[in-house]
């Protein structure tokens, strides 16, 4: 597995989270892929997947508040 190399955005307490109990993040990865901590809407959104869309069993569908993508934005490179 590949290492987190930097944080897109900025840290969750800077977004307001200070229970840690609702904390999503982006980091890029060494290899170039994104991981996401984000709340597992699988069973809600499963079967909203349009019909080209599709999941595998060991994939997950997050959510991410819209305020964590909007802040690292800045930080996701174009190509």
């Amino acid at each position: 597995m590949s290492q987190i190399v930097r944080r897109l955005g900025v840290a969750p307490h800077l977004r307001g989270s200070v229970s840690g109990g609702t904390c999503p993040d982006l980091f890029e990865l060494a290899d170039g892929n994104f991981a996401v901590i984000g709340t597992d809407a699988t069973d809600s959104l499963d079967s909203q997947l349009p019909p080209d869309a599709a999941r595998a069993d060991y994939e997950r569908i997050v959510v991410i508040t819209r305020e964590t993508l909007i802040r690292a934005k800045g930080d996701i490179p174009d190509a």
